[in-house]
């Protein structure tokens, strides 16, 4: 039997660390670009409690998405142990492309995924790169489009990549900056033959884009005067909160229900890390599709405590971190089932089942 197997993955951490408390004695205001009237502190205070984020990571200056990229993929190469040369493609999830440090602009040309190549010294031509764009469930949609080429028998062997250095284009007079990180998550998926159904089993993916496409867009800042050519992140929390909880775990049921795993037999399941509250209600409704009230111990491992909501990023992240053991509590072993579920701008859903 042919599958796609994981065989290797790494990350990619930035070393700036930002603290909640670096935002409580700091202005916002609201969308009416009036100041908030609410103490900066209660603010940073309430954000924590309803997010669970107390800390995110920031790229260091010289660093671009492409530059965590490029390291996240070092790293999941050498735990594959595959030969770059020998890649059939290489794809990168992103949203914004390189934003140097205190600038505004994206850019995409070369794209990140050519970049990433030119980083790792390939010289093969025929290892193609190419971009995608698919909000937050980016890297999840890499990964559904790699299991197609590998089922077509036009691809062995792909790195996937998702990164992203959102601190570059949040409105920090907007309290919903400080949701957003930076980060780099990546792996390599390999066709294998094999005889114990491992790698891919299923796959699920939508997109609604009626009035759900601008829940998640790019305005203008907070500030009042600011100039109005400049564009940042802009977020509808509570309808995007809303939406994930309507539409994320029907999918998820569809994914696991297409490939024939029992939920009794999910051992985990790795979720956008967007928000903790978020992500703590998709996993409650989920399980009570299957009429299960009580959910496993230890089912959903979390980073977005100490790392925030890198977008793109966090799922092959914390993927990478549970496989080398570094969430206390979590750990994988060969035959478990995990299900892998994205939700971002678009709006755009996606959920993958895979066995180790």
């Amino acid at each position: 039997m042919l599958a796609s197997v994981i065989t290797g993955t790494g990350s990619y951490i930035p070393e700036k660390v930002k603290t909640n408390n670096d935002f409580s004695a700091h202005v916002f205001y609201d969308v009416s670009k009036t100041p908030l009237t609410t103490d900066p502190a209660v603010v940073v205070k309430k954000f924590g409690e309803i997010t669970g984020i107390h800390e995110r990571r920031y790229a260091l200056p010289q660093h671009a998405a492409s530059d965590l990229a490029a390291k996240a993929a070092e790293a999941a190469l050498a735990s594959s142990g595959v030969d770059p040369e020998t890649l059939d493609y290489i794809v990168v999830a992103h949203n914004f492309g390189d934003v140097l440090n205190h600038a505004n602009q994206s850019d995409a040309v070369p794209s990140l995924a050519n970049r990433v190549k030119h980083a790792l010294a390939i010289k093969n031509p025929a290892c193609v790169a190419f971009d995608i764009l698919f909000g937050c469930p980016g890297w999840l949609q890499a990964m559904i489009q790699a299991e197609a080429f590998i089922k077509a028998g036009m691809a062995k062997k792909c790195l996937l990549i998702g990164t992203e250095t959102l601190s570059r284009v949040i409105d920090r007079y907007d309290r919903d900056s400080m949701i957003f990180s930076d980060g780099a998550g990546a792996c390599v998926l390999e066709a294998r033959q094999t005889n114990d159904q491992s790698g891919i089993l299923s796959t699920c993916a939508q997109s609604h884009s009626n009035e759900e496409a601008y829940y998640i867009d790019m305005g203008c800042s907070y500030l009042p005067d600011n100039d109005p050519k400049l564009r940042f992140i802009k977020m509808q929390g509570r309808r995007v909160y809303e939406y994930a909880m309507t539409h994320v775990p029907p999918a998820m049921k569809q994914c696991l229900d297409s490939s024939g795993v029992n939920i009794a037999d999910l051992k985990m399941v790795f979720l956008h890390q967007a928000n903790e509250k978020m992500d703590e209600g998709i996993i409650k409704r989920f399980y009570k599709l299957y009429g299960v009230s009580q959910l496993p111990e230890n089912v959903m491992p979390m980073s977005i405590h100490w790392l925030g909501n890198s977008s793109v990023a966090t799922i092959p992240t914390l993927f990478d971190l549970v496989r080398r053991q570094q969430v206390p509590g979590f750990d994988l072993q060969p035959g478990d089932v995990v299900l892998f579920a994205s939700v971002g701008a678009g709006m755009n859903i996606n959920a993958v089942c895979y066995r180790c």
